[in-house]
Protein backbone atom coordinates (compact mmCIF):
# COMPACT_ATOMS: atom_id res chain seq x y z
CA UNK A 1 0.00 0.00 0.00
CA UNK A 2 1.13 3.63 -1.02
CA UNK A 3 2.38 6.27 1.71
CA UNK A 4 -0.69 7.85 3.65
CA UNK A 5 -1.34 10.76 5.68
CA UNK A 6 1.25 13.69 4.76
CA UNK A 7 2.85 12.15 1.95
CA UNK A 8 -0.16 12.31 -0.15
CA UNK A 9 -1.61 16.01 1.17
CA UNK A 10 -0.38 17.37 -2.29
CA UNK A 11 -3.56 15.45 -4.13
CA UNK A 12 -5.85 17.57 -2.53
CA UNK A 13 -6.48 21.28 -2.53
CA UNK A 14 -7.67 21.14 1.44
CA UNK A 15 -6.15 24.41 3.16
CA UNK A 16 -3.70 22.09 5.60
CA UNK A 17 -3.34 24.70 8.45
CA UNK A 18 -6.50 24.41 8.93
CA UNK A 19 -7.22 20.68 11.13
CA UNK A 20 -9.38 18.50 8.66
CA UNK A 21 -10.61 15.76 10.74
CA UNK A 22 -13.92 15.70 9.33
CA UNK A 23 -13.88 13.94 5.83
CA UNK A 24 -17.25 11.90 6.95
CA UNK A 25 -19.61 15.07 6.30
CA UNK A 26 -18.63 16.34 3.19
CA UNK A 27 -15.24 14.68 2.24
CA UNK A 28 -12.87 16.09 0.12
CA UNK A 29 -12.16 15.86 -3.59
CA UNK A 30 -8.89 15.15 -4.65
CA UNK A 31 -7.48 17.28 -7.64
CA UNK A 32 -7.57 14.99 -10.19
CA UNK A 33 -10.79 14.36 -9.50
CA UNK A 34 -11.77 17.89 -9.92
CA UNK A 35 -9.45 18.38 -12.77
CA UNK A 36 -11.53 15.76 -14.69
CA UNK A 37 -15.04 17.55 -13.37
CA UNK A 38 -13.30 20.89 -15.20
CA UNK A 39 -12.72 18.62 -18.50
CA UNK A 40 -16.22 17.28 -18.68
CA UNK A 41 -17.54 20.71 -18.06
CA UNK A 42 -15.75 22.28 -20.58
CA UNK A 43 -17.12 19.18 -23.23
CA UNK A 44 -20.43 20.49 -22.23
CA UNK A 45 -20.19 24.11 -22.40
CA UNK A 46 -18.13 23.75 -25.80
CA UNK A 47 -21.71 22.60 -27.13
CA UNK A 48 -24.63 22.15 -24.51
CA UNK A 49 -27.01 20.90 -26.48
CA UNK A 50 -24.91 18.20 -28.63
CA UNK A 51 -23.43 17.56 -25.58
CA UNK A 52 -27.01 16.69 -24.00
CA UNK A 53 -27.98 14.90 -26.40
CA UNK A 54 -25.48 12.85 -28.25
CA UNK A 55 -22.92 12.61 -25.20
CA UNK A 56 -24.81 12.32 -22.13
CA UNK A 57 -26.80 9.35 -22.14
CA UNK A 58 -24.02 6.75 -22.95
CA UNK A 59 -21.27 8.62 -20.68
CA UNK A 60 -23.85 8.31 -17.95
CA UNK A 61 -24.51 5.22 -18.68
CA UNK A 62 -20.66 4.22 -18.74
CA UNK A 63 -20.12 5.40 -15.25
CA UNK A 64 -23.07 3.75 -13.65
CA UNK A 65 -21.49 0.66 -14.81
CA UNK A 66 -17.88 1.08 -13.60
CA UNK A 67 -19.72 2.14 -10.38
CA UNK A 68 -22.10 -1.02 -9.86
CA UNK A 69 -18.67 -2.96 -10.55
CA UNK A 70 -17.33 -0.87 -7.68
CA UNK A 71 -20.25 -1.57 -5.21
CA UNK A 72 -21.50 -5.24 -6.55
CA UNK A 73 -24.27 -4.47 -8.47
CA UNK A 74 -25.33 -4.57 -12.15
CA UNK A 75 -25.34 -0.86 -13.88
CA UNK A 76 -29.48 -1.28 -15.52
CA UNK A 77 -29.80 -1.14 -11.38
CA UNK A 78 -28.29 2.00 -10.33
CA UNK A 79 -29.91 5.56 -11.23
CA UNK A 80 -27.55 9.02 -9.97
CA UNK A 81 -28.79 11.39 -7.32
CA UNK A 82 -27.15 14.30 -5.65
CA UNK A 83 -26.88 12.71 -2.24
CA UNK A 84 -28.06 9.75 -0.03
CA UNK A 85 -31.13 11.97 1.04
CA UNK A 86 -32.35 12.24 -2.28
CA UNK A 87 -32.39 8.79 -3.02
CA UNK A 88 -34.33 7.98 0.09
CA UNK A 89 -36.67 10.69 -0.83
CA UNK A 90 -37.48 8.89 -3.80
CA UNK A 91 -38.33 5.71 -2.57
CA UNK A 92 -40.11 7.02 0.49
CA UNK A 93 -42.30 9.28 -1.73
CA UNK A 94 -42.87 6.63 -3.99
CA UNK A 95 -44.71 4.33 -1.33
CA UNK A 96 -48.54 3.72 -1.28
CA UNK A 97 -49.69 4.24 2.67
CA UNK A 98 -52.66 4.05 4.00
CA UNK A 99 -53.78 5.36 7.29
CA UNK A 100 -52.27 2.98 9.83
CA UNK A 101 -49.43 1.78 7.92
CA UNK A 102 -45.93 1.84 9.27
CA UNK A 103 -42.67 2.86 8.26
CA UNK A 104 -39.37 1.38 11.04
CA UNK A 105 -36.91 4.23 11.37
CA UNK A 106 -33.84 3.84 13.26
CA UNK A 107 -33.53 6.30 16.61
CA UNK A 108 -29.97 7.21 15.46
CA UNK A 109 -31.25 7.27 11.93
CA UNK A 110 -30.04 10.56 9.77
CA UNK A 111 -31.95 13.76 10.79
CA UNK A 112 -33.43 14.47 7.11
CA UNK A 113 -34.24 10.69 6.26
CA UNK A 114 -36.16 10.36 9.49
CA UNK A 115 -38.18 14.43 8.56
CA UNK A 116 -38.84 12.40 5.45
CA UNK A 117 -40.34 9.51 6.94
CA UNK A 118 -42.09 11.78 9.08
CA UNK A 119 -43.15 13.81 6.49
CA UNK A 120 -45.02 10.84 4.30
CA UNK A 121 -46.35 9.34 7.36
CA UNK A 122 -48.23 12.51 8.52
CA UNK A 123 -49.68 12.77 4.51
CA UNK A 124 -51.01 9.60 4.38
CA UNK A 125 -52.28 9.08 8.43
CA UNK A 126 -49.41 6.62 9.00
CA UNK A 127 -46.86 5.75 11.63
CA UNK A 128 -42.93 6.00 12.36
CA UNK A 129 -41.81 3.21 14.71
CA UNK A 130 -38.39 3.81 15.93
CA UNK A 131 -36.23 1.12 16.68
CA UNK A 132 -33.86 1.46 19.33
CA UNK A 133 -30.32 2.00 18.87
CA UNK A 134 -28.39 1.15 22.41
CA UNK A 135 -26.05 3.69 23.15
CA UNK A 136 -23.45 4.11 24.86
CA UNK A 137 -22.18 0.48 24.48
CA UNK A 138 -24.37 -0.52 21.83
CA UNK A 139 -24.63 -4.15 21.06
CA UNK A 140 -24.89 -5.87 17.19
CA UNK A 141 -27.38 -8.42 18.63
CA UNK A 142 -29.52 -5.94 20.24
CA UNK A 143 -29.74 -3.32 17.54
CA UNK A 144 -30.78 -6.46 15.39
CA UNK A 145 -33.39 -7.73 17.67
CA UNK A 146 -34.68 -4.19 18.57
CA UNK A 147 -35.43 -3.66 14.54
CA UNK A 148 -37.13 -7.06 14.21
CA UNK A 149 -39.05 -6.24 17.69
CA UNK A 150 -40.44 -3.10 15.76
CA UNK A 151 -42.29 -4.88 12.70
CA UNK A 152 -45.87 -5.71 12.93
CA UNK A 153 -48.32 -6.78 10.01
CA UNK A 154 -48.53 -3.27 9.74
CA UNK A 155 -44.81 -2.51 8.78
CA UNK A 156 -44.78 -1.48 5.05
CA UNK A 157 -41.08 -0.42 4.74
CA UNK A 158 -37.60 -0.25 7.36
CA UNK A 159 -35.25 2.16 6.63
CA UNK A 160 -32.20 1.46 8.08
CA UNK A 161 -28.56 3.18 7.90
CA UNK A 162 -25.68 1.08 7.03
CA UNK A 163 -23.32 3.67 9.06
CA UNK A 164 -25.19 6.32 11.61
CA UNK A 165 -24.40 9.35 10.53
CA UNK A 166 -24.00 11.31 14.80
CA UNK A 167 -23.23 7.75 16.14
CA UNK A 168 -20.93 6.51 13.45
CA UNK A 169 -21.62 2.81 13.76
CA UNK A 170 -21.33 0.63 11.38
CA UNK A 171 -24.52 -1.35 11.70
CA UNK A 172 -24.84 -5.32 11.20
CA UNK A 173 -26.80 -4.28 8.02
CA UNK A 174 -26.72 -8.02 6.57
CA UNK A 175 -28.43 -9.27 9.66
CA UNK A 176 -30.79 -6.38 9.66
CA UNK A 177 -31.70 -7.21 5.80
CA UNK A 178 -32.34 -10.83 6.62
CA UNK A 179 -34.56 -10.34 9.81
CA UNK A 180 -36.79 -7.61 7.94
CA UNK A 181 -37.05 -9.83 4.69
CA UNK A 182 -37.88 -12.73 7.11
CA UNK A 183 -40.91 -11.28 8.53
CA UNK A 184 -41.82 -9.71 4.72
CA UNK A 185 -40.71 -6.25 5.07
CA UNK A 186 -38.99 -4.54 2.17
CA UNK A 187 -35.76 -2.50 3.44
CA UNK A 188 -34.44 0.56 2.45
CA UNK A 189 -30.74 1.11 3.36
CA UNK A 190 -29.29 4.87 3.75
CA UNK A 191 -25.83 4.37 2.85
CA UNK A 192 -24.72 7.98 2.69
CA UNK A 193 -21.31 6.65 4.50
CA UNK A 194 -21.04 3.18 2.92
CA UNK A 195 -19.15 3.48 -0.27
CA UNK A 196 -15.62 3.53 0.70
CA UNK A 197 -16.01 3.17 4.20
CA UNK A 198 -16.74 -0.36 4.35
CA UNK A 199 -16.27 -2.99 0.82
CA UNK A 200 -19.87 -3.37 -0.69
CA UNK A 201 -21.76 -6.07 -2.54
CA UNK A 202 -25.43 -5.15 -3.03
CA UNK A 203 -26.26 -8.34 -4.63
CA UNK A 204 -25.12 -10.18 -1.91
CA UNK A 205 -26.71 -8.00 0.43
CA UNK A 206 -30.33 -8.72 -0.86
CA UNK A 207 -31.38 -4.79 0.12
CA UNK A 208 -34.61 -3.95 -1.86
CA UNK A 209 -32.88 -0.43 -2.08
CA UNK A 210 -29.43 1.22 -0.85
CA UNK A 211 -28.74 5.00 -1.92
CA UNK A 212 -25.08 5.84 -0.94
CA UNK A 213 -22.66 9.18 -1.02
CA UNK A 214 -19.25 9.11 -3.66
CA UNK A 215 -18.51 12.28 -2.59
CA UNK A 216 -17.50 11.09 1.15
CA UNK A 217 -15.50 8.03 1.21
CA UNK A 218 -14.75 7.10 -2.14
CA UNK A 219 -13.54 11.39 -3.05
CA UNK A 220 -16.12 12.42 -5.50
CA UNK A 221 -17.01 15.50 -6.46
CA UNK A 222 -19.95 17.01 -4.47
CA UNK A 223 -22.91 16.00 -5.64
CA UNK A 224 -22.61 12.60 -6.49
CA UNK A 225 -24.42 9.60 -5.41
CA UNK A 226 -26.55 6.73 -6.08
CA UNK A 227 -29.76 4.87 -5.38
CA UNK A 228 -29.76 1.20 -6.30
CA UNK A 229 -33.03 -0.53 -6.93
CA UNK A 230 -33.07 -4.22 -6.96
CA UNK A 231 -34.86 -5.18 -10.40
CA UNK A 232 -38.17 -6.45 -8.81
CA UNK A 233 -38.28 -3.14 -6.88
CA UNK A 234 -38.14 -0.46 -10.05
CA UNK A 235 -41.65 -0.70 -11.17
CA UNK A 236 -43.55 2.51 -9.71
CA UNK A 237 -40.37 4.39 -8.34
CA UNK A 238 -40.18 7.51 -9.23
CA UNK A 239 -37.44 10.48 -8.88
CA UNK A 240 -38.31 12.81 -6.60
CA UNK A 241 -38.68 15.68 -9.68
CA UNK A 242 -40.80 14.21 -12.48
CA UNK A 243 -39.82 14.98 -16.01
CA UNK A 244 -39.90 13.84 -19.68
CA UNK A 245 -39.31 9.91 -18.68
CA UNK A 246 -42.45 9.80 -16.58
CA UNK A 247 -43.72 5.92 -16.78
CA UNK A 248 -41.31 5.45 -19.24
CA UNK A 249 -39.11 2.90 -16.84
CA UNK A 250 -36.72 3.62 -14.03
CA UNK A 251 -33.50 4.90 -15.57
CA UNK A 252 -35.55 6.74 -18.27
CA UNK A 253 -36.78 8.66 -15.34
CA UNK A 254 -34.19 9.16 -13.34
CA UNK A 255 -31.08 9.85 -16.03
CA UNK A 256 -33.27 12.89 -17.36
CA UNK A 257 -35.14 15.29 -15.02
CA UNK A 258 -34.02 18.23 -16.51
CA UNK A 259 -31.02 20.62 -16.86
CA UNK A 260 -28.27 20.06 -14.49
CA UNK A 261 -24.64 19.82 -14.14
CA UNK A 262 -23.53 15.78 -14.57
CA UNK A 263 -20.07 16.37 -14.47
CA UNK A 264 -19.92 14.89 -10.91
CA UNK A 265 -21.06 11.54 -11.76
CA UNK A 266 -19.20 11.35 -14.98
CA UNK A 267 -16.19 11.72 -12.73
CA UNK A 268 -16.86 8.22 -10.97
CA UNK A 269 -14.46 6.31 -12.64
CA UNK A 270 -11.65 8.66 -11.99
CA UNK A 271 -12.28 8.67 -8.32
CA UNK A 272 -12.58 5.40 -8.37
CA UNK A 273 -9.02 4.29 -9.58
CA UNK A 274 -8.00 6.87 -7.50
CA UNK A 275 -9.32 5.14 -4.43
CA UNK A 276 -7.52 1.94 -5.96
CA UNK A 277 -4.33 4.17 -6.04
CA UNK A 278 -4.82 4.72 -2.24
CA UNK A 279 -4.79 1.14 -1.88
CA UNK A 280 -8.55 0.00 -2.56
CA UNK A 281 -9.68 -2.83 0.58
CA UNK A 282 -6.32 -2.55 1.94
CA UNK A 283 -6.49 1.62 2.22
CA UNK A 284 -10.57 1.51 3.84
CA UNK A 285 -8.54 -1.12 6.59
CA UNK A 286 -5.88 1.51 7.01
CA UNK A 287 -8.53 3.95 7.70
CA UNK A 288 -10.29 1.93 10.20
CA UNK A 289 -7.60 1.29 12.30
CA UNK A 290 -6.35 4.67 12.23
CA UNK A 291 -10.03 6.09 13.72
CA UNK A 292 -9.52 3.52 16.57
CA UNK A 293 -6.30 4.33 17.67
CA UNK A 294 -7.38 8.23 17.28
CA UNK A 295 -10.50 7.54 19.01
CA UNK A 296 -9.13 5.75 22.22
CA UNK A 297 -6.07 8.47 21.65
CA UNK A 298 -8.43 11.51 22.31
CA UNK A 299 -10.44 9.45 24.64
CA UNK A 300 -7.54 9.05 27.02
CA UNK A 301 -6.48 12.73 26.77
CA UNK A 302 -9.74 13.90 27.60
CA UNK A 303 -9.94 11.05 30.78
CA UNK A 304 -13.10 9.82 28.80
CA UNK A 305 -15.17 7.28 26.79
CA UNK A 306 -15.04 5.97 23.05
CA UNK A 307 -18.70 5.52 21.08
CA UNK A 308 -18.29 2.90 18.99
CA UNK A 309 -15.42 -0.18 18.68
CA UNK A 310 -15.02 -3.72 17.02
CA UNK A 311 -17.08 -5.10 14.68
CA UNK A 312 -18.86 -1.90 15.02
CA UNK A 313 -16.49 0.83 14.42
CA UNK A 314 -15.68 2.41 11.00
CA UNK A 315 -13.75 5.76 9.28
CA UNK A 316 -15.21 7.68 12.10
CA UNK A 317 -15.33 7.64 15.88
CA UNK A 318 -17.12 9.38 18.99
CA UNK A 319 -15.68 10.56 22.23
CA UNK A 320 -17.74 12.02 24.80
CA UNK A 321 -16.79 15.25 26.04
CA UNK A 322 -16.24 16.25 29.73
CA UNK A 323 -18.63 18.56 29.78
CA UNK A 324 -20.46 19.98 33.18
CA UNK A 325 -23.81 21.51 33.38
CA UNK A 326 -26.57 21.90 31.08
CA UNK A 327 -26.47 19.11 27.08
CA UNK A 328 -28.52 21.05 24.95
CA UNK A 329 -28.29 20.94 21.19
CA UNK A 330 -27.61 24.57 21.46
CA UNK A 331 -24.64 24.13 23.64
CA UNK A 332 -23.48 20.96 21.12
CA UNK A 333 -23.97 23.69 18.32
CA UNK A 334 -21.63 26.58 20.12
CA UNK A 335 -18.86 24.49 20.80
CA UNK A 336 -18.71 22.97 17.30
CA UNK A 337 -19.12 26.98 16.70
CA UNK A 338 -16.06 27.41 19.01
CA UNK A 339 -13.87 24.34 17.51
CA UNK A 340 -14.63 25.97 13.75
CA UNK A 341 -13.11 29.60 15.77
CA UNK A 342 -10.16 27.47 17.09
CA UNK A 343 -9.13 25.44 13.63
CA UNK A 344 -11.02 22.75 12.75
CA UNK A 345 -14.42 21.21 11.95
CA UNK A 346 -15.55 18.16 14.40
CA UNK A 347 -18.70 17.49 14.44
CA UNK A 348 -20.64 17.26 18.02
CA UNK A 349 -23.82 15.54 18.63
CA UNK A 350 -25.92 15.48 21.72
CA UNK A 351 -26.33 11.61 22.66
CA UNK A 352 -27.59 9.57 25.40
CA UNK A 353 -27.72 12.85 27.56
CA UNK A 354 -24.29 13.76 26.61
CA UNK A 355 -22.31 15.90 24.02
CA UNK A 356 -19.91 13.60 21.75
CA UNK A 357 -17.27 14.85 19.30
CA UNK A 358 -16.80 12.62 16.11
CA UNK A 359 -14.05 12.39 14.25
CA UNK A 360 -12.75 10.86 10.80
CA UNK A 361 -9.74 9.18 9.46
CA UNK A 362 -9.01 9.54 5.79
CA UNK A 363 -6.54 8.94 3.61
CA UNK A 364 -4.26 12.60 4.22
CA UNK A 365 -4.88 12.10 8.21
CA UNK A 366 -2.03 10.51 10.15
CA UNK A 367 -2.06 10.27 14.07
CA UNK A 368 -0.16 13.58 15.00
CA UNK A 369 -3.46 15.43 13.62
CA UNK A 370 -6.18 13.75 16.81
CA UNK A 371 -2.63 14.97 18.93
CA UNK A 372 -3.24 18.23 17.91
CA UNK A 373 -7.15 17.56 17.77
CA UNK A 374 -6.85 16.93 21.48
CA UNK A 375 -5.25 19.90 22.33
CA UNK A 376 -7.46 21.98 20.33
CA UNK A 377 -10.77 20.38 22.42
CA UNK A 378 -9.17 20.42 25.49
CA UNK A 379 -8.40 24.39 25.00
CA UNK A 380 -12.32 25.01 23.95
CA UNK A 381 -13.60 22.62 27.07
CA UNK A 382 -11.77 24.64 29.04
CA UNK A 383 -13.10 27.71 27.99
CA UNK A 384 -16.52 26.45 28.13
Amino acid sequence: MPLLGKAVRHEWALDWDFLSVNHGSFGATPRVVLAAQREWQQRMEAQPGRFMRAVLPDALRHAAERLAAFVGADGKDIAFVENATTGCNAVLRSLHLAPGDEIVALSHGYGAVRNTVRFVCERAGAMMVEAEVPFPRPSGDAIVANVAAAISRRTKLAVVDHITSGSALVLPLQRIVDACHAANVPVLVDGAHGPAQVPLDLHALGADWYTGNCHKWLCAAKGCAFLYTRSDRQTDLHPTTISHGFGKGYLDEFDWIGTRDPSAWLTIGVAIDFHRRLGGEDFMARNIALAAEATSLLARRLNTEAGATGELAGCMGLVRLPLTGPVSAERSADLRTRLLAAGTDAPTHVLAGAIWLRLSAAAYNDIEDYVRLGDIVAGVIRAN
